[in-house]
């Protein structure tokens, strides 16, 4: 029997078998769903549901000692933007923000820049040990510099009894200080690790040229080196802003050391733990963390945006 070919293409129509094995083809495409399946049930779990529970709870008036509760609305955003102790604790997150943040990533980028400079003597043992204080857990740094700045014992007694100085790294003027040094000695070295990683991605004959040229050391830095690690900064800086606004274990571990200072609600994360395990406030505590999550997209978002107009623009 002869094959009917089509007057179009020439080509021999479908046969009954190649229908059939359209159809299993298409079923196998749900095969798919084995592998990324577990990944969706994960993700809803993990943070779907908590988020959903936690919009649902900012809208009710808890009252976890008694046992009941109240539908309220956006009752409790209300009173959140009329919290002064809310503010107060988001300025001072800013603050830390505004200037340990640009101080840590600029200290970071100097050391990756001298790093991938190859005249450091010793870089390896260098690059680790700066690297080193980002594997010590943050309580245990947060307990280590906390018996640092004691002034009853430890090295800022010690100086003080030197030099006859009354230097208190807990008073009320120096606590961010303070809090800011021990996150910088933290992550200056994870980030430093981000920006070498991206120097190292650099092809080196763009450096011949740029020597052939006349460049010397900071000409290249700035129109080669800095320009390449644009995306990096833009990772660290969303990063910094997410760890900064969720500031807690640090000021958490020294309350014990200066607790007339560092209150119940001296950071917006500590202050919504103490509403929703001290004083039984969830709905309360939920609203503030909903806020605080929005204002930590959005300004990730918009630093992410500038990132990528910068690109575009030097592109």
């Amino acid at each position: 029997m002869a094959m009917i070919t089509s007057p179009a293409t020439g080509a021999a129509p479908l046969g009954a078998s190649e229908e059939a094995g359209k159809l299993r083809h298409r079923r196998r495409d749900w095969r798919g769903w084995l592998f990324v399946g577990p990944f969706v049930l994960a993700f809803l779990f993990v943070l779907v549901a908590p988020l959903l529970y936690s919009i649902v709870s900012s809208m009710f008036s808890y009252r976890a000692f008694f046992g009941d509760y109240a539908f309220v609305g956006l009752q409790n955003y209300v009173k959140l933007f009329h919290d002064p102790l809310f503010w107060a604790g988001l300025w001072r997150v800013t603050l830390v923000l505004l200037i340990q943040v640009p101080i840590m990533l600029v200290l970071a980028m100097l050391l990756a820049l001298a790093i991938d400079s190859a005249r450091l003597h010793g870089s390896n043992f260098f690059r680790l040990s700066v690297f080193l204080p980002y594997l010590i857990p943050t309580v245990v740094a947060a307990l280590m510099w906390g018996f640092l700045y004691g002034t009853n014992y430890g090295f800022t007694s010690q100086v003080n009894d030197m030099f006859g100085w009354h230097i208190n790294p807990f008073a009320q003027q120096w606590i961010l200080v303070s809090i800011s040094n021990v996150i910088t000695w933290t992550y200056t070295g994870y980030n430093m690790l981000i920006f070498y990683s991206s120097l190292r991605t650099i092809d080196t004959s763009i450096y011949e040229a740029a020597v052939l040229d006349g460049a010397n050391e900071w000409q290249v830095i700035r129109a080669i080196k800095i320009p390449h690690m644009s995306g990096s900064i833009a990772i660290t800086v969303i990063f910094s802003i997410i760890g900064t606004f969720q500031l807690f274990n640090e000021p958490s571990i020294m309350q014990r050391m200066a607790p007339s200072v560092i209150t119940n609600s001296f950071t917006p994360n500590i202050y919504a733990y103490n509403l929703s395990f001290g004083a039984g406030q969830q709905g309360y505590a939920a609203a503030l963390a909903i806020v605080m999550g929005l204002i930590t997209v959005v300004i990730a978002y918009g630093v992410q945006l500038r990132g990528m107009r910068t690109t575009e623009g030097d592109n």
